[in-house]
């Protein structure tokens, strides 16, 4: 077996550099049980900032973590008095999502699933919806209609844009 030329070496190098960064970033990703008893601070600088929360959630309690690509998960982490991790657990699950119902204040919303993290206005101050991106095995995302009093109009599952067949103009 040949040894390995210094040139192949620094071809290499930059390989396994990204490598061991995307493994470490990995390590990360969620909470784990290791991260029961951990203080706040501790869970920050393992997951990194938590989304911005609503005035509604009590940050002293629960900071929600976003992750994936698209946003395709959310995890709760949950404090107890002494502040430190009592439990954690993932939002965006179509269980969670069948919690939703009409008529439903945003606050209670957010406490099942978090924040949406594809947002628009309806036109004519009709409201807004949030869009949920999830893990599934079909292309769909859930969706949030809200009035403009900040209540579920209706909820329910749909095609986002990137799943849509692409129309030809026949040019």
């Amino acid at each position: 077996m040949m040894a390995p030329s210094s040139l192949t070496l620094r071809c290499l190098l930059p390989c396994f550099t990204t490598t061991a960064v995307a493994l470490a970033g990995c390590a990360t990703y969620a909470p784990s049980e290791r991260f029961i008893g951990m203080s706040r601070e501790q869970v920050i600088a393992e997951l990194g900032a938590p989304k911005p929360s609503p005035p509604s959630l009590d940050t002293a309690r629960r900071l929600d973590f976003p992750r994936g690509p698209r946003g395709k998960h959310t995890y709760a982490v949950e404090f107890d008095e002494a502040g430190k991790v009592s439990s954690f657990r993932q939002l965006l699950t179509e269980k969670n999502f069948g919690f939703i119902v009409s008529g439903m204040d945003v606050n209670a919303v957010i406490d099942h699933i978090g924040q949406g993290t594809d947002t628009f206005v309806l036109g004519r101050g009709r409201g807004y919806v949030w869009n949920y991106r999830y893990e599934n095995s079909l292309c769909r995302w859930f969706q949030i209609e809200f009035t403009a009093d900040d209540k579920v109009r209706s909820a329910g599952y749909g095609i986002p844009p990137e799943c849509r067949p692409r129309v030809s103009l026949g040019r």
